[in-house]
């Protein structure tokens, strides 16, 4: 018989059998591979204790996003499992967290190469800020990080202080005409915006010489979409159930939800900005600086990243992933970090009389190679802020490859038997909470959640325990290794340049009185906001010091 002769009811069945057969082959072949992967997977890893799942299906990790402390999590399971353990998470995935210095010193020694950003990270950050820095892993990530490395060294951010400055003072001006209108002598300011409009036209002038005029009541576009993800946290609460889902099925991350669509509305507008700030430097290339102040620039490096005859070359993607990276970064970083200071300067009057009486036994307002050596006490401030609030709580990444992790005291396993190293397999989820190491008391100490800049004023104010953590003033606030944050010299030095001409000028109080409660919101990042307002709102208290 010819097929043609065939009744198409009969082929039609045929087909259809033949298409549910290699479905089902296909699902066997993979269900297949997840066995082995997860035999594989259990014989290579150190099976480590930890805590009972929560949640059948989200494990403990619902418990970890919707909690305010969540270091203080990660702190109490090191107490009772050891400084390594294993946490259940999505779906019946296991993480590792690593609470001991050595075993976070070799992990981030290997970051980048060995321990590789996740799926849905590298979905988050490709769909809103595209395949930039943050994106990129191993050898390219090495290339891009060594061409923007000029823009952020010692001589370059010398230069840039004076920006940091008519930032500040513009803040200063506007504050000041809002304390002489009032009837008493002080006014309630929403600091947090402020901060927000001073961090957006910093990094607007210093990094790509555009002045985006927020401080001058301009609302640049950037500024509604980033303020956006702050304003409604039922919308979040539901958009962070769909993201834990989507660590173990990152696919899910496509699904059209406000907050994705935040994320790509974000990312096109970030992307005309970028476009039109490199379109107008590569027109302007001799205005106001020789070439070789212009090749130290952000700007000037990525643009000059584009030729042809280059060593560093980067694509016109990648650098407009730069910018977007850097216009990111540069708002929501020192922006979060100046609130917190305002916030617990105002929690501790004694703390900002201190610091204001050195900013003006000083006098003039400080240079960068003088906030670096001149003023101990506004650095202890800062490094506080800093230990207390890192911008970015935790980060997991993805082993790449097997690897056996030293630790420097054992930890109890599964079995019992006591391990001097872990080891982990290729596929391995490790969690590091920076939070959760910077506030440690077995690691700080007994008074690790106090706000207590005096720690970092005496030899023996920071213990041996701390000396331990290897990062910038043994904090994991801006990570280690290949990753260390880029930019972290030019943050510090505007977070101390626009805190002194803020503390040196203003008096600030909580606006219901010191025990105002604060907690975290949802925005890009977690940012604080006082109990009972809206978004993402920090209401001071502020009068003219005289």
């Amino acid at each position: 018989m010819k097929i043609s002769t065939i009744p198409v009811s009969v082929w039609t069945t045929v087909r259809s059998f033949g298409a549910f057969n290699i479905g089902c082959a296909f699902a066997a072949l993979w269900a297949f591979v997840k066995v082995l992967r997860a035999l594989r997977w259990r014989l290579k890893t150190t099976q480590l204790r930890g805590p009972p799942r929560t949640s059948l299906i989200y494990g403990v990790s619902h418990d970890l996003a919707s909690s305010q402390d969540s270091g203080g999590m990660y702190e109490r399971w090191a107490t009772e499992y050891g400084v390594a353990y294993m946490i259940p998470s999505v779906l019946g995935q296991t993480r590792i967290v690593l609470c001991d210095t050595r075993a976070i010193a070799h992990f981030y020694a290997r970051e980048t190469w060995t321990y590789v950003r996740t799926p849905l990270e590298l979905a988050l950050i490709d769909i809103s800020m595209g395949r930039g820095i943050l994106w990129s892993q191993g050898e390219e990530h090495r290339s891009q990080r060594k061409a923007l490395t000029p823009a952020f060294s010692n001589s370059a951010i010398r230069q840039l202080t004076s920006v940091f400055y008519d930032s500040a003072y513009k803040a200063k001006g506007a504050w000041d005409i809002a304390i002489e209108s009032s009837k008493d002598g002080n006014t309630v300011i929403e600091v947090q915006n402020w901060m927000n409009y001073i961090s957006l036209d910093t990094i607007g002038i210093a990094g790509f010489s555009h002045d985006f005029g927020s401080l001058d009541g301009k609302r640049a576009s950037v500024t509604d979409a980033l303020d956006t993800f702050g304003a409604n946290q039922q919308v979040s609460a539901v958009n962070q159930i769909l993201m834990l889902l989507a660590s173990a099925f990152p696919i899910i991350f496509k699904i059209p939800t406000k907050r994705t669509n935040l994320l790509k509305k974000l990312s096109v507008i970030m992307g005309e900005i970028s476009n039109d700030l490199l379109i107008r430097s590569r027109r302007e290339k001799d205005i106001n600086m020789s070439e070789t102040d212009k090749e130290k620039s952000v700007i000037g490096l990525l643009i000059k990243s584009t030729g042809q005859d280059t060593e560093l070359r980067m694509s016109e993607e990648e650098v407009t992933a730069q910018v977007k990276v850097l216009l990111l970064a540069g708002y929501e970083t020192t922006s979060v970090s100046l609130t917190w200071a305002l916030i617990e300067l105002s929690r501790h009057p004694g703390v900002q009389t201190s610091l204001r009486e050195e900013l003006l036994t000083f006098g003039s307002d400080p240079t960068y190679d003088q906030f670096k050596a001149n003023l101990p006490y506004l650095d202890a401030v800062v490094h506080e802020i800093l230990r207390l609030y890192p911008p970015l709580g935790e980060s997991t990444r993805l082993a790449a490859a097997d690897d056996i992790i030293p630790l420097s005291e054992p930890v109890r396993a599964e079995s019992g038997e006591m391990m001097n190293s872990i080891s982990i397999a290729k596929g391995t989820l490790i969690t590091i909470s920076s939070t959760g190491i910077n506030r440690s008391s077995a690691i700080w100490g007994p008074d690790s959640k106090e706000f207590k800049p005096d720690r970092w004023l005496t030899e023996d104010g920071i213990g041996e325990k701390a000396k331990e953590v290897q990062g910038h003033r043994h904090l994991l606030t801006f990570v280690d290794g290949p990753r260390t944050c880029l930019g972290k010299d030019f943050a510090i030095t505007e977070f101390k340049t626009v805190l002194s001409v803020l503390v040196k000028n203003f008096v600030f109080e909580m606006r219901d009185g010191p025990d105002t409660p604060v907690e975290v919101a949802n925005g890009i990042l977690p940012r604080p906001r006082v109990v009972g307002e809206g978004g993402v709102g920090v209401p001071l208290r502020v009068c003219r010091y005289e």
